[in-house]
């Protein structure tokens, strides 16, 4: 048994926890004893590879007699922090059920695996949901011998799979390109603000490629049914985080439907989901900008850059963008102060605690006269956030707001937005808060920050914010 766990541990050189993945393994091996281990090139959706460790074996169901269903799980290098992919391994005689958890190539498809969330999780209850969901919808049937010819067809696309074969490989080198070097999007959440994003992005041609990644249970349902029939070109829906790789940008819209009953337990639900979807993400797309329009967005910014990992400037959040381009149409078009729109912005905080601000005004060099300036620009800015108030946000005007800014980054366009963005340093804040400010936008994310007119009582309110944020997130469970 020493021998071979050395054997492994040799195998499992390039796994990030290395120690963790074999005690698990080895609790897999005393209640499942016929699985039998081994190091396998897996090829992923956008066609790179990697040497994975997985397992084969079978799982004993009760669906009237006793079957036992071959299976086979891949583990990643992030392991125990990013969940398996999981297979069926039908033999020649059998066939597929597609349901609600296989699809037509038996790829497995869990509630366990889309909530993965380690310590809480384990293969050993991976296995045993997936036991249960088989014993619900029994995911196999013999073939008659004249199915067992197509069979062995779609056993030999499964292999290949598996052996770094795939369809998405060879389109890749018949066509000449390297699917790498696309501007790939993905919106992770098919919820209303998931899908009113990837078709904002999808109108303004911003993206090569843009990904869906549903993490709702069960088939696709609703909008994300709707987007299947009506296909739309360079859009994939997927359940499976290895199809966001090597994205641009990763846009996260999920929010927790849980029964919370406090606006705390509301954000800590959020928080936990996060854990089973900032780390995947961040994996797989080691080099993205992360934008995230959950709420409340401040908040989870944070939490996102804290689980990615990732540095500040490439973490950031929708904030206040949509806002600060309404105030500046406001200005420019009802207000007729398009001189006053230029440097005008909307800063802070969501929601009633936002405040208007200014990146640059040449006030008159009199000093009577300046002040003058200043009040008549003051009442301006009262009269356009006055208007902005009766201005609610929909799903449809974020996801334009998202294609905005995504459009910035991918373009390098270095164009200034109000996002949210690591606000420790200005304003004499000195916590790790997020909070929208005026940043210029490229293909690194935040590349500067735009220089705000001193001003004591915008500065007191951002100071404000800030605490209160600060003294939310300190209750949170990360």
């Amino acid at each position: 048994m020493a021998v071979a766990e050395e054997a492994l541990r040799r195998q499992l050189g390039k796994y990030k926890f290395r120690d963790l993945t074999i005690e698990e393994l080895k609790n897999v091996s005393k209640t499942y004893p016929n699985f039998t281990f081994s190091m396998n090139t897996y090829t992923f959706k956008d066609g790179s590879q990697k040497d994975l460790l997985n397992f084969s074996g079978t799982v004993p169901v009760k669906y009237g007699n006793s079957y036992n269903i071959p299976i086979q799980l891949w583990i990643l290098d992030s392991h125990p922090f990013a969940p398996p992919i999981c297979f069926l391994k039908p033999t020649a005689n059998m066939g597929i059920a597609v349901g609600k958890h296989v699809d037509a190539h038996g790829r497995i498809y869990l509630p366990y695996l889309q909530n993965w969330s380690h310590p809480k999780s384990t293969v050993i209850g991976l296995i045993k949901e997936m036991i249960a969901k088989f014993e619900e919808e029994l995911p196999l049937y013999s073939l008659s011998s004249s199915d067992a010819a197509r069979q062995s067809e779609l056993l030999s696309y499964i292999a290949k799979i598996t052996e770094g074969e795939t369809d998405m490989k060879s389109r890749s080198k018949i066509g000449g390109k390297n699917e790498g070097c696309f501007n790939k999007i993905t919106v992770v959440g098919a919820g209303d603000l998931g899908i009113a994003c990837v078709l904002a992005v999808a109108a303004k041609g911003v993206a090569d490629k843009v990904i869906l990644l549903d993490l709702s249970e069960g088939a696709a349902k609703g909008g994300t049914m709707d987007l299947e029939i009506f296909a739309l070109p360079n859009v994939e829906i997927s359940r499976d985080f290895s199809a966001s790789a090597d994205s641009k940008v990763v846009v996260v819209t999920v929010n927790s439907l849980g029964n919370a009953q406090t606006y705390l337990d509301v954000i800590q639900s959020n928080v936990d989901l996060f854990k089973g979807i900032i780390p995947a993400i961040s994996h797989y797309s080691q080099n993205a900008v992360l934008l995230v329009a959950s709420h409340p967005v401040e908040v989870m910014t944070y939490v996102t850059w804290k689980l990615s990992a990732f540095p500040k400037s490439r973490v950031i959040g929708v904030g206040a963008n949509l806002d600060s381009e309404r105030f500046q149409y406001i200005l420019t078009n009802l207000l007729k102060a398009e001189v006053l729109a230029k440097d005008a912005w909307v800063i802070g905080e969501q929601g009633e605690d936002k405040v208007s601000s200014w990146t640059s005004y040449n006030l008159a060099a009199n000093q009577t006269e300046g002040m003058a300036a200043r009040n008549s620009r003051q009442k301006v800015a009262n009269r356009a956030m006055e208007v902005l108030k009766g201005k609610g946000q929909r799903s449809w005007s974020v996801g334009l707001s998202v294609a905005d800014l995504t459009d910035s980054i991918l373009k390098d366009r270095r164009k200034v937005h109000s996002i949210s963005t690591l606000a420790k340093g200005c304003c004499n804040i000195n916590s790790e808060v997020f909070l929208s400010l005026p940043c210029i936008l490229g293909t690194k994310g935040v590349l500067e920050m735009a220089k705000l007119e001193e001003d004591p009582l915008v500065q007191e309110k951002l100071q404000s914010s800030a605490g209160s944020i600060h003294d939310l997130q300190q209750q949170l469970k990360l």
